[in-house]
């Protein structure tokens, strides 16, 4: 009789704490940042937003710079942003963490001129006009590109433009350089034939960051939905890449560009989640002294301060 009333109790405290549980989803809205739809196609295409157990309310960007500023104004609790852009908002005082990490191939982010054009090395850009997003991580290969080549930022002029103004820029023949990032690349590729004469292999470490605001990370509700969101990202990053024709179709649909594009942006990236971890904090450490060197950035930021390395991805 007393392990049955035991058995009972525990039944009884179990289904009030699922209820609690499931009381705290339901009033929370996640309100997540993406760029292009990249993430809400994977998390779509891998059924990982079916039966939430919180609401999300997706704003979409072109780029890292207006997505950071809504970080920064605390207009989004959450998203995806590149290593660069993440330092230019905290070095504005964007009260910001990074909680994960998207590793990838960094060919994609590259610099792109016309099939014509006599700009075949690093070299060549002396002289020349490049469009970018400012503090982009175009913007970081472009910079990196020219000091492989003993040039700097003096040594060509930029211009600071959205992606599709930077490319229709280029196109018309007002700049002889745009230094882009994917799927912009690829479309470029296979689209409008423009060709990579500088890729950001040796050059970018390749790191994008899931960052959450401090207010969002200190609001444990908030907070256990931003766990949950993360490992789907992760879960559905594998799923992608295990169907990749079938993603790339769902994810052609969301960012509106041709499926040869969107298959060939993602599939050379090779993405994949992780948990922050040492060579991770060492290769943002390196890229924000180079900003600074190059003084785009006002102050020497000592990153290790702006991760939270509380969250873990579970790998498959």
């Amino acid at each position: 009789m007393t392990i049955m009333k035991s058995l009972g109790k525990l039944l009884v405290a179990t289904t009030l704490l699922s209820s609690m549980n499931l009381a705290w989803a339901e009033q929370v809205t996640l309100r997540v940042a993406d760029q292009k739809g990249n993430m809400r196609a994977q998390l779509e295409a891998a059924g990982k937003l079916d039966n939430l157990p919180y609401k999300i309310e997706w704003s979409e960007f072109p780029a890292a710079a207006p997505l950071a500023e809504a970080l920064n104004a605390q207009a989004v609790d959450v998203g995806i942003i590149g290593d660069a852009p993440l330092l230019f908002a905290e070095a504005a005082g964007a009260q910001v963490k990074a909680i994960a990490v998207d590793k990838s191939d960094a060919y994609g982010t590259a610099l792109l001129v016309k099939p014509d054009s006599p700009i075949k090395t690093a070299a060549d850009l002396k002289g020349k006009s490049i469009a970018t997003n400012r503090g982009s991580i175009g913007h970081f290969v472009a910079l990196k590109a020219l000091a492989s080549a003993g040039l700097s930022a003096k040594d060509v002029t930029f211009r600071f433009l959205p992606p599709s103004d930077a490319k229709l820029a280029l196109t018309q023949g007002s700049v002889d350089v745009w230094a882009t990032w994917e799927p912009y690349t690829a479309f470029a590729e296979t689209q409008d034939h423009l060709r990579v004469v500088v890729n950001g292999r040796g050059l970018w470490s390749g790191n994008s960051f899931l960052a959450a605001t401090d207010s969002a990370l200190k609001d444990n509700a908030k907070r256990q939905a931003i766990t949950d969101y993360l490992q789907r990202l992760s879960d559905s990053q594998v799923w992608a890449y295990q169907h990749l024709d079938e993603y790339s179709q769902q994810l052609a649909k969301i960012i509106g560009f041709p499926l040869p594009a969107a298959r060939l942006s993602f599939e050379r990236r090779k993405s994949f989640w992780q948990s922050i971890d040492e060579e991770t904090k060492t290769q943002q450490q390196q890229t924000a002294d180079f900003y600074h060197d190059q003084g785009l950035l006002p102050v020497k930021l000592e990153v290790k301060n702006t991760f939270d390395e509380s969250f873990k991805v579970k790998q498959p």
